[in-house]
């Protein structure tokens, strides 16, 4: 029996073609030519500049030997060059690999070892840490300076960036992936113990991130956004191709700084911008001891733990527009976000947040998201009160971990994603996170969020990050205890003082027996490291 819908209807080189984000680039040089691409503190590129300079670093690139399988790795702040790269590299066949600027030389030595990085491209206030790295490597990658700082060694890099540029043809023309499945990027997730796992993301995923992105947050060509965001992070969470995509403006930010950013929304009437609850608070701290507000609405995709009403209330007075995702590396950054609905504009700010403070729906490229109880082989039920672990699939997963395929195997187990982070479904599909499976406390038989307590932590106007962990008990087994960091520590604010607030706003077993004030651990991504607070326990 013939397929009518498949007999001499084969793919072709005109109606097919591997997805690839690279396209992107091409499409907005040709559209925008001259349009502002970029916007960086030593230079400004249009949309044809950016997309020459690329094609002559892939090049250049080729010209060194760099092809089809090999990593080439970035250590650099947020810059045109870093933004490049996501391009360039990708364009010459090469695997992109952003390394974070905040690791020791220890672990980017493990990672440029475990990715077999080719080249090394190094903004050279990073010299120091660089040599360090290398000094203890069997095999030195190629090492290519980008010249920031004045007095960097001349002699320690084989190639500058500029140096290398100018050798590239001056050609459009590039790679394309030969499959959409072909890996573009390698990145590293920051684990609190062990070795980091190399997460491989295909040219799919990447492209179809990207327009996830955009059309989550409605971006089109009148987008301009300001780089808050590590690039090293998921690439940006997609964010690197999804602003090219509809032809924006990326703008760039070496360090973060509330003044500066404050400076760069106004001076460059700056639309979008993602982040960090702890990059959140310093602005909203900040900029509100300073009396300053924004002449113009900005909205901002806030990651990591749900914003309290009182973050959500001085975000609306000063002018930011909070939307809250949910994902991991593994997942391209955002997996699924609180999507607002029309009738929560007229909550009042503690109910708001009560609501945006759920983890949301999928976004449009995650086929299926469900909360999953692995005891009893099914999905928990809409109720808004069943625990299970939140499962993901579909076209923005990674393609698994870098030479390793039995932790690959187990996280992909039955044909879905385990992220190992504990949720509710509630009745109207939007899943909310209680806890990560490893700090569940259990006391008493009763379960308790760490996040719970948290959420009532944050509440507390003193309080600008805390941590809850669970501590032994006799006569329970163990009970809740907070770390907590202050805004300003006058004195005014004590153990008693916190206990007692908590008393006033959580059920009593949910109650911290003990709270210590000071400032708390973190991995080099930000994240607060629970399992250094819990051996800081032991060990008193």
């Amino acid at each position: 029996m013939t397929d009518k819908y498949n007999d001499g209807l084969d793919k072709r080189a005109a109606n097919y073609s591997a997805l690839t984000p690279l396209d992107f680039l091409q499409r907005s040089a040709t559209v925008f030519p001259q349009k502002m691409a970029v916007i960086d503190d030593d230079t400004m590129l249009t949309y044809q500049t950016l997309f020459e300079r690329c094609c002559r670093m892939a090049s250049a690139l080729t010209s060194l030997g760099v092809g089809t399988g090999d990593t080439v790795s970035v250590l650099c702040p947020n810059s045109h060059e870093v933004l490049e790269s996501h391009y360039a590299v990708p364009m010459c066949g090469a695997v992109l690999n952003t390394l974070n600027y905040r690791l020791d030389a220890a672990s980017l030595r493990f990672i440029l070892d475990h990715g077999e990085a080719r080249v090394l491209f190094y903004d050279t206030e990073y010299e120091k840490l660089v040599r360090a790295t290398v000094s203890e490597m069997d095999v030195t990658p190629i090492l290519v300076s980008i010249e920031r700082l004045a007095g960097a060694s001349d002699q320690f890099a084989d190639h500058s960036y500029e140096q290398l540029l100018a050798r590239g043809e001056q050609t459009t023309q590039w790679q394309r992936p030969a499959d959409e499945w072909d890996a573009i990027s390698l990145n590293y997730t920051s684990g609190t113990t062990g070795n980091p796992k190399g997460v491989v993301y295909h040219h799919r995923g990447a492209y179809l991130a990207a327009m996830s992105d955009a059309m989550a947050f409605n971006m089109n060509a009148d987008t301009v956004y300001l780089w808050t965001l590590p690039m090293f992070h998921c690439n940006g969470w997609a964010y690197t191709w999804a602003i090219t995509a509809i032809g924006g403006t990326h703008v760039c930010l070496r360090a973060i700084d509330s003044q500066v950013i404050y400076q760069r929304i106004e001076d460059y009437s700056v639309t979008h911008m993602c982040g960090a609850p702890i990059v959140m608070n310093m602005l909203l701290n900040e900029l509100g001891e300073r009396g300053q507000t924004l002449s113009h609405p900005v909205q901002f995709a806030l990651g990591g733990a749900a914003p309290p009403s009182s973050v959500i209330r001085k975000a609306q007075a000063i002018g930011f527009d909070i939307t809250h995702l949910y994902g991991l590396t593994e997942t391209y950054g955002p997996a699924t976000l609180c999507v607002p609905k029309p009738e929560w504009s007229d909550l009042p700010v503690e109910e708001l947040a009560v609501k945006m403070a759920r983890q949301g729906v999928a976004t449009l490229t995650v086929n299926d998201v469900r909360v999953y109880n692995g005891h009893r082989g099914e999905a928990v039920p809409a109720d808004g009160e069943t625990l299970g672990e939140i499962q993901l699939r579909g076209n923005t997963l990674m393609k698994g971990y870098l030479k390793n395929p039995v932790t690959t195997d187990a996280a992909f187990k039955d044909g879905w994603f385990s992220t190992g982070d504990l949720a509710v479904m509630h009745p109207d599909n939007y899943i909310e996170i209680k806890d990560r499976s490893k700090d569940i406390i259990i006391s008493g038989g009763e379960n308790i969020s760490s996040l719970e307590v948290e959420e009532v932590l944050y509440q507390h106007a003193a309080i600008s990050e805390a941590a809850v962990i669970a501590i032994p008990d006799d006569k329970w087994g163990e009970v809740p205890a907070a770390f907590v960091h202050l805004n300003q520590d006058d004195g005014s604010v004590t153990e008693a003082a916190i206990i007692d607030f908590c008393k006033d706003r959580l059920a009593k077993f949910k109650v911290p027996k003990r709270v210590t004030i000071g400032e708390l651990p973190k991995t080099a991504t930000g994240k607060i490291r629970k399992n250094v607070l819990r051996d800081q326990f032991r060990t008193e």
